[in-house]
């Protein structure tokens, strides 16, 4: 049998159904592997203590000829600022380095129900408010691709983990483009479901506010699809999760997408974008054409300058929400963030409204834009990973560019509230994964992934494990 690190999620779920392998045997074969190799990752930053446990249980619900579905038995890796009852949850911060909380996510609460066995927490940078990860307490993961550079963030931990076959798949959270860019950095899938799909509830405090959302982190568009079918769905705690659900086709995959109307939007105005990008992107727009769907190139049909401008207030304006929720705790997190939180103080509430106003501005004629397009493509990162020591690239294509330069392309997208997901397209000619990112209409889940399936099973990503992979 193939090594059980290679086997994607239906994979795995096929070998424990013909008894190939137990929950116990797959969780010691992941555990092995992390304690070879995360050592030169930093992926996965505190083990769940009661793993063995809930893989014994799911061999005895195997056993007794009752497994609880396709994901039964299954190991997990978990973000660390979703919550996760009886381990640790830290927000890569000194503000939470002893937080346990009582109770899971919904999210994990609904793996878990399905008999997801969890490996334990990776690793963020402090608060989740970066493109790299790093942080005082754990240190900085690596690109398993290339140990010196960044994998990017937040989700740097979990897409580190999974491209090294650490473990099969991972929970993110994408407030900013923190599953998109990464996954891309990593030769991932990584989705980005609507506002309200994946029911926030029993969480750290939003300081994102909705724009935060959980999504998988796997290497196949049919296991981001497993995830995402258990996570998703109302609940009665979130009122965001109440929206209509999908009609058309249903949670499936089975049925392509007809033609549909995409827009390639290669530069955003005069943000540079690096070469490389560009050219993986634009053979990855021909190939939607040779699936039949209509793509036409131009500018982005939304003048997203006012969110651009005003983007850092959201997080200021969160850390100094924050400071007032925990009290004296936030004054043990790193000083970058407390003068973060003193700016966001200072502001004022009438520049946070006129950003709220132009969020809410924002999503009505995006939903306008998407009365006339089905999918919008682009480059998921303007710029390709960097090194470890740095907190963003400073130039892109020669141009000089700010915290925000490798990071126009996802942003908008958390603020209009669409479904996008990430996919890999042709790496560069060193190896180093290239993403694109696919953006459906509101609510239209399902449909993305039925498009991002077409596209995998007529032209298979080009998938490689990196040396560092093949050394466990």
């Amino acid at each position: 049998m193939t090594e059980v690190w290679r086997l994607p999620l239906t994979g795995l779920s096929a070998a424990l159904q013909a008894g190939e392998v137990t929950a116990v045997s797959l969780l010691e074969a992941f555990t092995a592997r992390i304690r070879k190799l995360d050592p030169q990752l930093n992926a996965l930053v505190t083990p769940n203590p009661e793993a063995e446990a809930q893989a014994q249980a799911s061999d005895r619900r195997r056993a007794e000829g009752r497994p609880l579905g396709p994901l039964d038995g299954i190991p997990l890796a978990v973000k660390d600022n979703i919550l996760t009852a009886g381990i640790r949850t830290t927000w890569g911060s000194p503000s939470y380095a002893d937080y346990v909380p009582d109770a899971d996510e919904i999210a994990v609460a609904r793996l878990k129900a399905a008999g997801m066995v969890i490996l334990g927490k990776t690793n963020v940078p402090e608060f989740t408010l970066e493109g790299f990860t790093d942080n005082p307490l754990f240190g900085p993961t690596r690109n398993p691709f290339d140990p010196a550079l960044t994998p990017g963030g937040s989700s740097g931990g979990s897409v580190a983990g999974v491209a090294a076959g650490l473990f099969p798949a991972a929970l993110g959270t994408d407030g900013g483009g923190s599953i998109r860019r990464p996954a891309g950095y990593t030769g991932l899938i990584g989705l980005k479901p609507s506002i309200g799909r994946v029911p926030r509830v029993e969480c750290l405090p939003q300081i994102l506010l909705d724009l935060e959302v959980i999504g998988p982190l796997t290497r196949t568009v049919e296991d981001a699809a497993l995830i995402f079918q258990t996570m998703a769905g109302p609940h009665t705690l979130d009122p965001r999760s109440w929206h209509r659900q999908e009609e058309e086709a249903g949670a499936s995959l089975d049925q392509a997408p007809g033609p549909l109307k995409i827009l390639y939007v290669e530069h955003f105005g005069d943000a540079p974008l690096d070469p490389t990008i560009a050219a993986s992107c634009r053979a990855f727009a021909d190939q939607l054409k040779e699936l039949g769907h209509t793509v036409t190139e131009g500018p982005l049909p939304l003048d997203i300058s006012p969110l651009t401008a005003g983007w850092p207030l959201i997080g200021k304006s969160g850390l100094a929400f924050l400071e007032q929720t925990i009290g004296n705790d936030f004054q043990k997190a790193s000083a970058k963030y407390r003068d973060m939180a003193a700016e966001g103080r200072a502001t004022g509430c009438g520049g946070f409204f006129a950003l709220m106003d132009a969020i809410a501005g924002l999503r009505r004629k995006a939903a306008g834009v998407f009365c006339e397009v089905d999918a919008i493509l682009t480059p998921s990162a303007a710029a390709m990973p960097w090194a470890i020591s740095i907190d963003y690239p400073p130039e892109i294509d020669g141009q000089p560019v700010g915290p925000r330069g490798h990071a126009v392309y996802t942003g908008w997208v958390n603020a209009i509230g669409h479904p996008a997901i990430t996919l890999p397209a042709e790496p560069s000619r060193t190896g180093m994964p290239i993403g694109i990112q696919l953006i459906g209409g509101f609510n239209r889940d399902w449909r993305l992934l039925r498009l991002a399936r077409q596209i995998e099973t007529a032209f298979p990503f080009p998938h490689t494990w990196p040396a560092l992979a093949e050394e466990g």
